[in-house]
């Protein structure tokens, strides 16, 4: 057993053992040997797959298996300590990179083995890691001079430190607000499921009543069901000005530099690599061919939705109005109002909805649709270090009852975890020699924690959310490609990565599929006919208001990195609602404060991925529909043709494969109602 567990890269993480100062010294080991692996490279000539890319891609995939677990834990279970380790680990992590990124001796090394005989008859999967490294090489300045080269480096370092103050200062900023209420009529519409889950929350503080936080469920439950307009503005307040110049905690948290210096970062790093600006470097790896062509997309349809999404605001003013004596619906009004007028609507009662979904039963049912579609099955381990009581281990175990794969599942909101859902990869599929190493995902959500007395309820959207995330896990865990760089979801075109994720969100609607997730909490009926036919029916309400408000942040994000707006987050957000939104929120309001995903994560300039995907997406479930939605032999061509395949071909040639043709832009249209807009 090594003494640093950070070090034991085959094995699972072993997180009981895991410390914050092992972090620096497992780097220091994996550096060390991606440095050997580069000059062994460098030293010898050009022989054989094996000999010039096999070491390299060893030593990456060590240095990203350690990685993995420490971000993994920042995100799940901070704490000061870690986050320091993690801070001065990114920083080493990022010099590292570059370094080995700009080593032209290395870059020349690939560019001669790509010429070679050996190179022409390796596999189709081995020429493609060789040929996306030299590009990568490329947009990492490795061609620029030395002054170049070194000036890219300081600017990559510190954009790695920005990212990752951004991120923890909106953590931050989540975990410092809360409101205590003493008066139980403070909550009157809340269920008592939510009046429960604030309780135990103040029951985690030690103190009397219920506590009202930033973490997610707690801020939905309020703007959609909380009775007091008060009480619902307070709570809109601090959550959007999060991190942020204004609201309960203004400069203290307050993301503003960070914004504007990562911003004039990224513009320098896209000028020194020749290209007119981060947009344009941003592209050069994705499957649309230019911002002229992403901006007409993206307004293109905010025109299809504007007329819709209009009428339903109308609607949401005029009900506000005759139901409930609301002559001005405000922006933290109208979760309440639309909750309410759905409704009346449709007799959708979200509490009652979420009563059928016990997150025990959802998860049964996940499980069987997974066997259903794809002929897999999980087993739980109890003998695999864990980082939380909150998380579990499976086993992904194929028909055989082999297993081929491993998955970590995290799925309730706490304090210190990081807010929102997401996938991440924990161990890469790799064959290297003698030694194999099985993929392996970690699958985090953040739904209502279980209470003592009280289990924990979904809504319909967090089954969505659910079902996104397991895309993605389907994605890295289905692959058949030895190598990590382009395996799984590495090196898959950034504006497609969300096709596996959003089309499997489809599922989500399938009567078959809700009913085999469901059982009242207190009955254990199934849901009933008539409540899945009101949600099929209220499927496309306010889809116009979803589509407008998508097409802002993805329009903000472009614009504000094109820089033909300027530079202030605030003034391109506020001259992007003018041209798209219908509602327009406080001038306090500050969300590119806490837009985690373009300044702490990876879709700077390239926000616009999920619409462009989901294009893709909404083509490819049709052919689910065609066979009859849950049907094993399209779920297998799905695993065969996108899933297993990695980057080892473009994701249109993928799509291609599967759909057995381009995709139909009408289908995105189709799949909101908006076919007949304009």
């Amino acid at each position: 057993m090594m003494l640093n567990p950070l070090l034991d890269t085959v094995a699972l993480p072993r997180f009981t053992e895991i410390q914050p100062d092992q972090i620096a010294s497992a780097l220091g080991v994996a550096i060390a040997d991606q440095e050997a692996a580069v000059a062994m490279v460098i030293a010898a000539p050009a022989k054989s797959f094996e000999d010039v890319w096999m070491p390299l891609e060893r030593a990456s995939n060590m240095l990203d298996s350690i990685w993995s677990v420490v971000s993994h834990l920042c995100a799940v279970a901070d704490s000061p300590a870690l986050r320091t380790a993690h801070a001065e680990g990114e920083a080493r992590l990022v010099a590292a990179g570059i370094a080995y990124a700009q080593n032209r001796e290395l870059y020349d090394a690939l560019v001669a083995f790509s010429a070679t005989s050996a190179f022409a008859t390796s596999d189709t999967a081995d020429q493609v890691a060789v040929t996306r490294a030299i590009r990568d090489f490329s947009l990492s300045g490795v061609a620029l001079d030395a002054d170049a080269r070194s000036r890219f480096r300081d600017i990559s370092l510190e954009l790695s430190g920005l990212s990752t103050d951004f991120g923890n200062a909106v953590l931050d900023a989540t975990d410092a607000w809360e409101e205590i209420v003493t008066d139980e009529a403070i909550l009157s519409g809340m269920s008592d499921m939510d009046k429960a889950m604030f309780r135990k929350a103040a029951e985690d503080k030690g103190v009397a009543g219920w506590r009202i936080t930033l973490q997610q469920p707690s801020v939905s439950a309020i703007l959609t069901f909380a009775q007091n307009p008060e009480l619902r503005a307070r709570i809109y307040r601090a959550n959007v000005t999060r991190a942020s110049d204004q609201g309960p905690h203004a400069g203290q948290f307050d993301n503003s530099p960070k914004i504007a210096r990562m911003l004039q970062l990224r513009r320098e790093m896209a000028e020194l690599l020749g290209y007119p600006d981060y947009v344009a470097l941003s592209l050069a790896t994705k499957m649309a061919p230019d911002a002229a062509e992403v901006l007409g997309f993206l307004r293109d349809i905010a025109a299809r939705a504007k007329e819709t999404a209009i009428r339903e605001l109308a609607e949401v003013r005029t009900f506000a109005a005759q139901h409930l004596g609301m002559s001005d619906v405000q922006p933290w009004d109208i979760g309440f109002v639309s909750n309410l007028l759905r409704k009346e609507r449709y007799a959708i009662d979200e509490q009652e909805v979420r009563a059928y979904f016990p997150v025990e039963r959802v998860m049964a049912g996940w499980q069987m649709l997974l066997e259903r579609l794809f002929g897999i099955r999980l087993r739980e381990r109890r003998d695999v270090p864990l980082y939380h009581a909150d998380a579990q281990y499976f086993d992904v175990l194929d028909e055989s009852g082999e297993s081929f794969a491993g998955l970590y599942l995290d799925i309730h909101a706490r304090p210190g975890k990081r807010g929102g859902a997401w996938m991440a990869p924990a161990r890469a599929r790799i064959a290297d020699g003698n030694t194999a190493s099985l993929p392996v995902a970690y699958l985090t959500c953040n739904f209502s924690p279980k209470g003592s007395d009280t289990p924990s309820l979904l809504s319909h959207g967090d089954i969505v959310t659910l079902l996104h995330e397991t895309g993605h896990c389907l994605h890295h865990l289905f692959t058949r490609v030895d190598r990590p760089s382009i395996g799984g979801i590495n090196g898959f075109e950034w504006d497609a990565i969300e096709l596996p994720s959003q089309l499997m969100e489809d599922f989500a609607w399938d009567r078959d599929v809700l009913t085999a997730m469901s059982g009242h909490h207190a009955t254990g009926a199934p849901l009933p006919a008539d409540i899945y036919d009101r949600m099929l029916t209220g499927r496309l309400f306010q889809a116009g208001l979803y589509i407008l408000r998508y097409v802002e942040f993805a329009l903000f994000d472009l614009l504000l990195h094109l820089g033909v707006m300027g530079s202030d987050p605030i003034e391109v957000i506020n001259a992007v609602r003018e041209e798209v939104a219908i509602i327009h929120p406080p001038e306090w309001h500050r969300f590119p404060h806490s837009f985690s995903h373009i300044f702490a994560g990876s879709y700077a300039a390239g926000y616009y991925s999920y619409l462009w995907a989901e294009l893709l997406a909404a083509d490819g479930f049709q052919r689910f529909v065609e066979a009859g939605v849950v049907d094993r032999a399209t779920g297998d061509d799905l695993r065969n043709e996108i899933l297993s395949r990695g980057a080892t071909r473009p994701a249109a040639d993928s799509f291609r494969a599967f759909r057995g043709r381009n995709p139909d832009p009408a289908a995105l249209l189709r799949r909101h109602g908006l076919v007949q807009t304009i």
